[in-house]
C-alpha cells in the first residue's frame, strides 16, 4: 500500500512569501512542492498586463523560487505542482526550462492548457452557450471578454506526473487540483473513486491559502505562538483520500482543530463544495487531533459524489474608469459638511451625477466625541464615479474637487485618486463536455488530451436548503442569565469573496456554543447586526454541524467582484471580524467557558 503523499503548500496568492519555497524544501521530508497564485483578481491583472504589452500572463515570483529550490527538488525526488501559468502556462514552462539550463540541470516539464476559452467563445456560442451570470442570471450578451478561463480539475496534472513531469505547470485549475492531482497519481485512483477524490479535495482546500491553515488571520490569534513568521501548511494524503493537515517542526504558527476549522470555511457555499472532477460534503468531514504529535490535524470520512455537467468559467471584461474621491471632516457637524461637499462637487459638474454611469456616496464615521488627538476628530467622505469615458473621471472631475478648497465646509482637505480602468469578474459555466485539458511535455512537444470528469446520468440535488440534509435535531442552546458582550468573546469567524459575493463563515469552539450560534444567528439575526446585508436581495444560510459552524452566502455584497466594488474591505476579508466586534446578550455560562477556552480552538 503507498505511503501518504505529503503535499507542501508554499503560495496562497500572487505575491507571497517569497522565501517559502525554499523553507519549505529544506524544513523537512515532502513529496510534493505545491502552491496556489491564481484568484478571480489575478486573472483580470495577468490579463491587462498581457494586453499592455504583449508577453507576461503568468506569475514571475514563482520564476524566482523555481531557481531558488530546482536543484535540491529534482536531488530529493520532489515533484512540483505550480499553476503559476495563468494566462500562459507553456511561456511560464519555456521560462522554467531557460532558468534550468541555466543552473546546468535537466528536469522533466509539462505544462497544462485547455483552460483558456477566450479563442473559442464564438465555437461555444454556436453550440448554445449563452455565458450567463451564475449569480444574476444576466446573459453575457455584446461585453467585449478580456480573458475567460475554465476551472480546470486536477486530472491533467496527474496525467502529466505519471508521464514523468519533475515540474508541472498549469493555467486556471481549482485551487484544489493542485493537491487532487498528485495524490491521485501517487495513489491510483479511479475517476469515481468520489470518497478518496473528495477527501483529496478537502485537504486541498485546507492548504491552499499557505498560513491561513497554521494560525494565519484567525480570530484567535493571540494563542497562536510564532505568527510574526507562520510556516506554511503540509496535506499528509493517504490512500483512502483521508489526510493529516501538518507543519514543519520548529517552523512558526500551529496546526489546531481551529485553524483548520477556520480554513475549511473560507471561500465556500453550501455542503456540497462542486469541483469539476468530484463533488466533496463538507457537511460529513469530522477533525480530530492526530496522536503522532504536535500540530496535526486528521481530516476524515470525507463522502463523495459526482461533479457537477456543467464547469465553471471566470470571465473578465473591462468595465470603464472609475475615481475615488476621499474627503475628511473633521469635528461638529459631520453629516452636515459630507451634505455640503457632495450637493456643490456635483452641482459644479456639468450634468451633474447623470454624468457618471454610477455614483457611490459613503460617509465613513470613524470620528470620537471630545477627541483626544486630531485623527481621532476625523470622518471620511467617499465618492466613486464610473464611466465608460475615461475623461469624465480624470483630470476634469478631479479639478472639480481641487476648487472646492477654499470654497466648501470648514477643516477641507482630501481629494481624488488618480482614475484607473477597472474590470468586472463576470462567473458562468459552460457543459463539462466542451472541456478538455491538454497535457504537453515540453522537450519533446508530446502531447495527450484528458477527457472532462462527467457525471452519471442521475443528478445530486443542487445547494440551497437553510440546513443542510442530516443535521441532528438541536438539544437547545444554553438558557440562564446573559450579558452584553461582543459576538467574537465566543464565536470565531472567517469570510473572503467569490466574485460579487462574500461568504461569512462563523464557528463555535465547544458543542454548547454551537447550540447556542445555531438558534441564536439565523438570517434575520445577521441583517439586524450588519446593515450592509438588509439591501441584498438574497443570502444563503447553511448549517455545517460537523464543524460546528454557520456559512453564510452574501450574494451581491461585493457587486461586480473585487476590481470593480467601491468598498474599502473589496474582498471581505475583515467582514467576518465585523461580525465578531457585534454586541449580543450572550449566555454568561458560554463566556465563562470560553474564557479559558483555548483548549478548544
Amino acid at each position: 500500500m503507498a505511503e501518504p503523499l505529503k503535499i507542501a503548500n508554499c503560495s496562497g496568492f500572487y505575491g507571497d512569501r517569497l522565501s517559502a519555497a525554499e523553507e519549505m524544501v529544506s524544513g523537512g521530508p515532502i513529496d510534493v512542492l505545491s502552491g496556489d497564485w491564481l484568484a478571480e483578481l489575478t486573472m483580470l491583472i495577468l490579463a491587462k498586463n498581457r494586453l499592455r504589452d504583449g508577453r507576461g500572463g503568468y506569475a514571475v515570483t514563482f520564476l524566482t523560487q523555481m531557481e531558488q529550490v530546482m536543484g535540491r527538488c529534482l536531488d530529493q525526488g520532489i515533484r512540483v505542482v505550480s499553476n503559476a501559468g495563468g494566462l500562459s502556462p507553456r511561456a511560464c514552462a519555456e521560462q522554467i526550462a531557460e532558468i534550468a539550463a541555466k543552473l546546468a540541470l535537466s528536469p522533466s516539464i509539462a505544462y497544462v492548457e485547455g483552460d483558456d476559452l477566450s479563442g473559442r467563445m464564438a465555437e461555444l456560442s454556436a453550440r448554445g452557450c449563452r455565458f450567463s451570470n451564475l449569480d444574476t442570471g444576466e446573459p453575457l450578451g455584446t461585453r467585449q471578454v478580456l480573458a475567460a478561463n475554465a476551472y480546470l480539475g486536477g486530472w491533467g496534472i496527474a496525467e502529466a506526473l505519471r508521464r514523468g513531469a519533475d515540474i508541472v505547470v498549469t493555467g486556471r485549475v481549482t485551487d484544489a487540483a493542485l493537491t487532487l492531482g498528485p495524490a491521485a497519481w501517487h495513489h491510483g485512483w479511479a475517476r469515481d473513486d468520489w470518497d478518496a477524490l473528495a477527501g483529496a479535495v478537502v485537504a486541498g482546500h485546507v492548504i491552499e491559502c499557505g498560513p491561513q491553515a497554521t494560525g494565519g488571520n484567525y480570530s484567535f490569534f493571540a494563542e497562536i505562538p510564532g505568527l510574526e513568521h507562520p510556516g506554511f501548511p503540509i496535506a499528509e494524503v493517504a490512500r483512502d483520500g483521508s489526510s493529516v493537515i501538518t507543519k514543519h517542526p520548529g517552523h512558526g504558527g500551529a496546526v489546531t482543530i481551529g485553524t483548520v476549522t477556520a480554513q475549511l470555511l473560507y471561500e465556500i457555499g453550501g455542503p456540497r463544495y462542486l469541483n469539476p472532477d468530484v463533488t466533496a460534503r463538507f457537511d460529513s468531514i469530522s477533525l480530530a487531533r492526530d496522536g503522532a504529535g504536535p500540530d496535526r490535524v486528521r481530516l476524515s470520512g470525507v463522502a463523495g459524489e459526482p461533479p457537477p455537467s456543467t464547469t465553471k468559467v471566470s470571465l473578465n471584461y473591462l468595465g470603464g474608469h472609475r475615481s475615488t474621491v476621499t474627503l475628511y471632516l473633521t469635528g461638529l457637524d459631520i453629516e452636515e459638511k459630507a451634505a455640503l461637499a457632495e450637493r456643490a462637487l456635483f452641482a459644479s459638474i456639468p450634468g451633474g451625477r447623470s454624468t457618471f454611469q454610477s455614483v457611490d456616496v459613503r460617509l465613513l464615521r470613524t470620528e470620537h466625541d471630545d477627541p483626544a488627538s486630531n485623527e481621532a476628530a476625523l470622518a471620511q467622505l467617499r465618492i466613486t464615479v464610473k464611466s465608460p469615458d475615461e475623461h469624465a473621471v480624470g483630470r476634469s472631475f478631479g479639478a472639480k474637487v481641487t476648487e472646492m478648497a477654499l470654497a466648501n465646509y470648514p477643516g477641507f482637505f482630501g481629494g481624488p485618486s488618480s482614475s484607473q480602468a477597472y474590470g468586472v469578474f463576470w462567473p458562468t459555466s459552460v457543459p463539462s463536455e466542451l472541456v478538455f485539458q491538454e497535457v504537453v511535455m515540453l522537450e519533446s512537444g508530446e502531447r495527450s488530451v484528458v477527457d472532462p470528469v462527467l457525471p452519471p446520468a442521475a443528478s445530486h440535488p443542487e445547494n440551497g436548503a437553510e440546513t443542510s440534509p442530516g443535521t441532528p435535531a438541536s438539544a437547545g442552546p444554553p438558557g440562564g442569565p446573559t450579558r452584553r458582550e461582543p459576538l467574537g468573546r465566543v464565536l470565531g469567524a472567517r469570510s473572503g469573496d467569490k466574485g460579487g459575493n462574500a461568504n461569512l463563515g462563523v464557528w463555535a469552539p465547544s458543542d454548547a456554543a454551537w447550540e447556542w450560534l445555531r438558534c441564536y444567528l439565523t438570517t434575520e439575526r445577521l441583517a439586524g447586526l450588519l446593515p450592509e446585508v438588509r439591501s441584498l436581495a438574497r443570502v444563503e444560510r447553511y448549517e455545517l454541524a460537523n464543524l460546528r459552524a454557520v456559512n453564510f452566502v452574501l450574494v451581491g455584497l461585493l457587486g461586480e467582484g473585487v476590481a470593480s466594488s467601491p468598498l474599502i474591505d473589496a474582498q471581505a476579508k475583515g467582514l467576518g471580524e465585523y461580525l465578531r466586534a457585534k454586541h449580543a446578550d450572550i449566555p454568561v455560562t458560554l463566556l465563562e467557558q470560553e474564557a479559558g477556552g483555548a483548549v478548544l480552538r
